[in-house]
């Protein structure tokens, strides 16, 4: 079952950067809908930004400017480019397969691991 794969979390001082990217098999990749999520401790996931898969992507108000979300067809890989992180930003990030409007995303797949992103102040 095609599930997604995240990686590239870990541990940074706030300002710092980060690049999380995200690899699924086992759909067509070229023409989905991306996503990234995050769910931070006693809270409810949320979306974080999304792309379409002609390239046009959304993001949240709370990380517009800072965080840029792309994608390579080639690798079957969705990447979430994160700057001048804040500890606001400490989470589990997820991504997944989406259906994908100006504000919101539907989920298709199981969710996978996710990767730990921990910003200190």
């Amino acid at each position: 079952q095609a599930q997604p794969v995240e990686s590239g979390g870990g541990l940074v001082q706030a300002g710092g950067s980060l690049r999380l990217s995200c690899a699924v098999s086992g759909v067509t990749f070229s023409i989905s809908a991306m996503a990234w999520y995050r769910q931070a401790p006693g809270k409810q996931r949320e979306l974080v930004a999304g792309i379409s898969h002609g390239g046009s992507t959304n993001a949240a108000d709370s990380v517009k400017g800072r965080f840029t979300i792309s994608r390579d067809n080639a690798k079957n890989t969705v990447y979430l480019q994160m700057n001048s992180l804040k500890p606001e930003d400490t989470a589990v990030y997820y991504c997944n397969v989406v259906l994908l409007g100006s504000n919101w995303a539907t989920p298709l797949l199981p969710w996978g691991q996710g990767t730990q992103v921990t910003v200190s102040s």
